[in-house]
């Protein structure tokens, strides 16, 4: 298995994405620490991984928070000895015109968006420099990270600047044995996305920018953070790789079937 032994934890990891990814990494022999605000969904989630033969634990956490995100680290220290890798998946969107949003809207998306990340990305990574065992950190970005939807402006700025953050923390982290890489999906079947999908207005304007022709699986997205956080994408660092089923090589509308 590409992760035995190993000790992730997953921030935002109670549904979509974040849950997929928890669940690969259960299966590839990782113990997984699961964050999020939620904590109905948080605790179900770790439950779900534990029965499937997992070792999981849930720790509620807001990742803009610094002291919660501090917390984090030692109670997964506490529980399992080490971190090996980190998925910092927790994110918030804001939609509204570009006109009418409001600074504490703005900062609500930044602050989890990327601040959160800027924070627990760095907490976790002292910890693996102290341990010396260096490490894998895999941050969620988007391909909005390079294309702009101006009714989502904060979500747009921040994974932008997840791009650049990860660039960073790869280059001052690699000295130190830990890799830093981000992964950019397309529009991946979450609930909220399934929810876009029953207005078929809003679905033909999707499917008109996928060449692929359908949504992506959460299960796609989380294979690929597996590569990342595994020995399989050793000589990777500061990369983000994107998994959109064709749409940022698209440079017009493709037909959309009846």
């Amino acid at each position: 298995m590409k992760l035995d032994n190993k000790v992730a934890i997953v921030s935002g990891g109670a549904q979509g994405i974040g849950l997929a990814c928890a669940r690969r990494f259960v299966m590839e022999g990782a113990k997984v620490v699961i964050a999020d605000i939620d904590e109905t969904q948080g605790d179900s989630a770790a439950h779900a991984l534990k029965g499937i033969g997992g070792e999981a634990a849930f720790i509620k956490c807001d990742v803009s928070q610094k002291d919660q995100v501090d917390r984090l680290v030692t109670r997964t220290v506490d529980l399992y000895g080490r971190i090996d890798v980190l998925l910092n998946n927790a994110a918030v969107v804001h939609v509204c015109d570009f006109l009418d949003l409001e600074e504490a809207d703005f900062d609500r998306v930044v602050d989890i968006n990327l601040k959160g990340y800027f924070l627990l990305g760095q907490a976790v990574a002292r910890e693996m420099v102290r341990s010396r065992n260096g490490g894998a950190i895999v941050n969620m970005s988007s391909v909005n990270a390079v294309m702009a939807i101006p009714s989502i402006a904060s979500y747009v700025v921040c994974k932008g600047g997840v791009n650049q953050l990860t660039k960073v923390m790869a280059l001052a982290l690699a000295s130190a044995n830990i890799r830093v890489n981000a992964i950019g999906p397309g529009t991946i079947m979450t609930d909220l996305a399934a929810k876009v999908m029953e207005d078929p207005e809003a679905k033909d304007r999707i499917m008109s920018r996928t060449p692929m022709g359908r949504l992506g699986d959460p299960d796609e997205i989380a294979a690929i953070a597996v590569f990342l956080a595994s020995d399989d994408a050793s000589y990777m660092t500061g990369q983000c790789l994107y998994a959109d089923g064709g749409r940022m090589a698209l440079n017009y509308t493709v037909p959309v079937e009846a």
